[in-house]
C-alpha cells in the first residue's frame, strides 16, 4: 500500500521561483571567479592514479619472451566476451638428448581484444595464472573504424610492454 505524504503549499515567494533562480545565479558567479579548472587536453595531461584501469595489454618477460600460455581463462571470464584467443605452440630445441624430442610450449597464435566491447573490469588480469595480461594506464584509444579498435597480439604487446618479475617461467635447472 502506498504512503501518501502531505506537502505544505508553496508560499507566494516560493511560487515565483525567484529564490531558486537567484541561488543558481549566485553559484554561477562564484564559479566564474574561482579560476580555471578545465584542462587544455592535448597540451595538459591529467594525473593518472596508481589504481587506474586503462586498456588491457599483454606483457613480455625481461628476456622478451611471451608470458601468455593461451590457457584461455581470460577469454572465459570476460563478461562481454571481448577477448578471443586462438591457441598455438612454440617448439623449442631440447636441452640435451636425454630429454627426448623437442619441447612444446603453448602460446597464443592469435590474441584479440575488442576495445569497443571491453568494460575495463580487470577480471582478465586477476584470473591470469602467468601474469601475462595487465590493465595499463593507457586511456587514449581512438580509431577511424571499428576494426582499428580490435587490438591484435602485436598491438597488445606494444601497449603492455615488458614487465620484470621475480618468477621466471623458463628458469634453467
Amino acid at each position: 500500500m502506498a504512503k501518501v505524504v502531505d506537502r505544505s503549499p508553496l508560499r507566494w515567494w516560493e511560487a515565483l521561483y525567484l529564490p531558486a533562480i537567484l541561488s543558481g545565479l549566485g553559484r554561477t558567479f562564484r564559479q566564474m571567479f574561482r579560476g580555471n579548472i578545465t584542462l587544455q587536453y592535448p597540451e595538459e595531461r591529467p594525473e593518472i592514479q596508481d589504481d587506474y584501469r586503462g586498456a588491457p595489454g599483454l606483457v613480455r618477460d625481461d628476456e622478451g619472451r611471451e608470458k601468455c600460455v593461451s590457457c584461455q581463462l581470460c577469454e572465459f571470464i570476460c563478461p562481454p566476451r571481448a577477448i578471443v584467443i586462438v591457441p598455438g605452440e612454440i617448439r623449442q630445441a631440447a636441452a640435451d638428448e636425454r630429454s627426448g624430442p623437442d619441447n612444446v610450449e603453448k602460446a597464443p597464435k592469435e590474441f584479440f581484444i575488442d576495445m569497443l566491447r571491453c568494460i575495463y573490469c580487470g577480471y582478465c588480469e586477476e584470473v591470469c595464472p602467468e601474469e601475462a595480461i595487465f590493465m595499463t594506464n593507457v586511456y587514449e584509444l581512438n580509431g577511424a573504424s571499428r576494426a582499428e579498435l580490435v587490438h591484435d597480439k602485436p598491438r597488445l604487446y606494444e601497449i603492455g610492454g615488458t614487465r620484470v618479475d621475480a618468477i621466471k617461467k623458463w628458469k634453467g635447472k
